[in-house]
């Protein structure tokens, strides 16, 4: 019963270098679900996301994360790392 209410919540979505600049903002919130919906959800409001979300690698609490399957609970925090340049 606690994982169908962690999934019905809110994930915490930070945005970093490009992605943020394409959102408009560094933290965004959705709802829980897969990281590919969680994705999708952000593209759906912010549509110049986009053009950035296939470089993008992510964090799901921490953890290196690329399976678009995977559960992204409430409460859990998903990264959005866009290549930085430099060295």
């Amino acid at each position: 019963m606690a994982d169908v209410l962690d999934a019905a919540g809110q994930v915490e979505v930070h945005l970093f270098a490009a992605a943020r600049a394409a959102v408009g903002a560094s933290m965004v919130t959705v709802g829980a679900g897969s990281l590919g919906s969680v994705l999708d959800e952000i593209e759906s409001r912010h549509p110049e996301f986009a053009g950035v979300r296939p470089r993008c690698s992510f964090l799901l609490d921490e953890v290196s994360c690329s399976d678009l399957h995977a559960l992204v609970h409430g409460g859990s925090r998903v990264d959005v790392l866009p290549p930085f340049a430099g060295g």
